[in-house]
């Protein structure tokens, strides 16, 4: 998880939101739609193209994708920044979300939400808000069945993960 107590690398920048930077980091993040909602389709697009990365630009640990928003935990890999990452994600799908709309102009919202995961409660907490957000949205009875969440198996294979039941997620 991320020392931030001694942490002589730490940036801090500010739009209308603080952006926190720790190189080694995992961080929560939220992206919301500009206006209106994503199709099914547009779902699944912006679902698959932020897997595509797990790996490549960043370690994917998890993904839940929703009809106005999406949030994603990840560790930018070691020469990726998390503002390139989330430019990619961000402007790659909006060029095809409005390619498919027949559209132009701004798909998500200018400045996402990130948040440092200081540890590994924090990282529960985090996985267990995923999760149950379908659930809560009235989308989905079981949240493991919702097609739009993603657990990499480094954390189980879903309600079987020892990490997610030892916090009571097994519903």
């Amino acid at each position: 998880m991320s020392d931030l107590d001694g942490s002589a690398n730490l940036i801090i920048k500010k739009r209308h939101l603080p952006h926190w930077f720790k190189e080694g980091s995992i961080y929560f993040i939220t992206c919301r739609v500009f206006a209106g909602s994503l199709s099914g389709v547009e779902q699944k697009l912006v679902f698959e193209y932020i897997k595509k990365g797990d790996g490549k630009y960043c370690a994917l640990l998890a993904l839940i994708i929703m009809p106005d928003h999406f949030h994603i935990l990840i560790q930018p890999g070691e020469s990726y920044s998390l503002s390139r990452i989330m430019k990619g994600i961000k402007g790659v799908t909006a060029r095809q979300i409005n390619i498919s709309r027949g559209n132009s102009g701004a798909v998500w919202q200018h400045e996402s939400y990130d948040r440092i995961i200081r540890d590994e409660d924090e990282l529960i907490e985090k996985l267990n808000y995923m999760l149950l957000n379908s659930q809560r949205k009235g989308l989905v009875a079981d949240p493991w069945e919702y097609e739009g969440w993603f657990l990499n198996n480094i954390y189980g294979n879903g309600k079987n993960s020892p990490n997610l039941e030892r916090h009571k997620l097994d519903l």
